[in-house]
């Protein structure tokens, strides 16, 4: 029986780029989006659609498609970004990206727990730009601030799923070439995704928690 990966947000950008590694793989992709692209429908993984991480039913709903199955590997790679200033501030979207950076991958853990076992690894797409030490620009208060709030959630995460033998992976994976960034970045989807996978390839109970940069550069918090 091949291995299983569920990604979050597989539509474009690096969630889409991860499925067509773990496709490459031979692995059984299931891909999560609220809308599916053609790209991800020619890729032949199996795609739920209409799930809004952020909403408690769909996530639910994500739970009862998934019907007792094993993950082997769980992404939660979903995310949003806007670019609050102080001179420029918008709260509405600072509790949005809270909601859908923060708490969703946090309810999605929670819920697809019984779809986990020993051996399965969690595996949160963050950024650097959650670290407090690394702030040196300031700005992008939402973003910042709820990837910090995942980072904590993420560290929480593997201290309690460890005696489950679950591990956790806060992954980074640079500025990416994506929709999201305006199409600015160091790397592609592809190459992200590629040092992703080798973080989760390297992701066990004793490193768990662990904040890394794609590349495989711990990162300060």
């Amino acid at each position: 029986m091949s291995q299983s990966v569920l990604i979050t947000g597989a539509n474009r950008g690096i969630g889409l780029a991860l499925a067509h590694v773990y496709q490459a793989r031979g692995w059984t992709v299931i891909a999560t989006c609220r809308s599916a692209s053609p790209e991800l429908d020619q890729l032949g993984a199996q795609v739920i659609a209409d799930i809004d991480v952020a909403e408690p039913a769909a996530v639910a709903r994500l739970q009862e498609a998934l019907d007792g199955r094993h993950l082997d590997v769980l992404i939660n790679n979903a995310g949003i970004l806007s670019g609050e200033s102080l001179d420029s501030m918008d709260y509405a979207a600072i509790e949005r990206q809270f909601q859908i950076n923060a708490l969703a991958p946090l309810r999605v853990v929670e819920t697809l727990l019984p779809n986990l076992q020993a051996g399965s690894k969690v595996a949160l797409v963050t950024s650097r730009m959650g670290s407090i030490a690394d702030n040196g620009s300031g700005g992008y208060y939402g973003y910042r601030m709820s990837k910090a709030a995942l980072n904590a959630a993420g560290v929480s995460l593997a201290r309690d799923l460890q005696p489950r033998g679950i591990a956790v992976a806060l992954l980074h994976p640079g500025m990416v070439k994506t929709a999201m960034t305006g199409g600015h970045g160091d790397v592609t989807p592809q190459q992200a995704a590629e040092g992703l996978v080798h973080r989760i390839d390297e992701l066990n109970v004793d490193n768990s928690g662990t904040f890394w940069h794609a590349k495989g550069e711990v990162l300060p918090w």
